[in-house]
C-alpha cells in the first residue's frame, strides 16, 4: 500500500538507506520547532542532513516530512522513513497513511515504550478540540513489538508488514536496543536550539 510502483522494502540488502526524524528541543509556547532528519546506511553511516521546521502543536509535521524527503537525492535508493512516534513538535500528529502515499516509501515508527494512546488522546481533546482528525490518526494502525534486551520494541508500520519492518529495525541495532538512525537524528536534532529555523534543506 503506498509504495512506489514495484518498489518493495528490499531487506535483504547488506545496508538498506533509510530517513530518520525526530524534532529539536522547543518550548510549548513557541510557534515552531526544528525537524531533522538524516539520510542513513544502515547501521550507521550517516550520508546527508535534512533540517525542516512544524508548528508546535500543529497540523503540517506530515506536510514537512514527506517536502524533506522529496526534496533529498536520496529519496529514490531509500527503503524507509523511520520516526520515532507518531508526532513531532508536541501533538502536531504525523499522518502515517498519507506520509507513506506522498512518499512512496513505507514509514515505521518505533518507540521504547508502549505509547499511551489514551492520555495523548485526552491531551489533544484538552488542549486542541479542533483536532479529531489527530485523535483518529492515533489509532489508525495497529501496533507490534520487535523481540530486544532488555524491553522489546514497540512499532508501526504502514506500506510494509508487521515482519518487513520489523527485520528492517533489526538492521538498524548497533549498541543497546534502539534503532541507530533514529539515535543519531535524536542527537543531531537535540544540538539545535529552541527557536524557529528556516524552512531550508542543510
Amino acid at each position: 500500500m503506498g509504495r512506489r510502483p514495484g518498489a518493495r522494502l528490499t531487506v535483504s540488502k547488506p545496508h538498506p538507506r533509510v530517513f530518520a526524524f525526530d524534532d529539536a528541543p522547543f518550548d510549548f509556547e513557541a510557534p515552531t520547532t526544528a525537524v531533522v532528519g538524516l539520510v542513513v546506511s544502515l547501521p550507521a553511516y550517516v550520508e546527508g542532513v535534512l533540517r525542516g521546521e512544524v508548528r508546535v502543536d500543529g497540523d503540517d509535521a506530515t506536510q514537512e516530512v514527506a517536502r524533506l524527503v522529496r526534496s533529498s537525492g536520496s529519496r529514490a535508493a531509500a527503503q524507509a522513513i523511520l520516526l520515532g512516534g507518531i508526532s513531532l513538535g508536541g501533538f502536531n500528529v504525523i499522518d502515517l497513511t498519507r506520509l507513506n502515499s506522498d512518499t512512496g516509501l513505507p514509514v515505521i515508527t518505533v518507540t521504547r515504550a508502549a505509547p499511551d494512546i489514551g492520555s495523548m488522546e485526552r491531551a489533544i481533546r484538552q488542549h486542541l478540540p479542533h483536532r479529531e482528525d489527530a485523535v483518529a490518526m492515533l489509532r489508525a494502525h495497529p501496533l507490534f513489538t520487535l523481540s530486544v534486551r532488555p524491553r522489546p520494541l514497540w512499532m508501526s508500520a504502514v506500506g510494509a508488514t508487521p515482519d518487513e519492518a520489523r527485520q528492517l529495525v533489526k538492521k538498524c541495532l548497533v549498541r543497546g536496543s534502539f534503532p541507530e538512525p533514529l539515535r543519531l537524528a535524536h542527537l543531531f536534532a537535540s544540538a539545535i536550539p529552541p527557536g524557529p529555523v528556516s524552512r531550508s534543506r542543510a
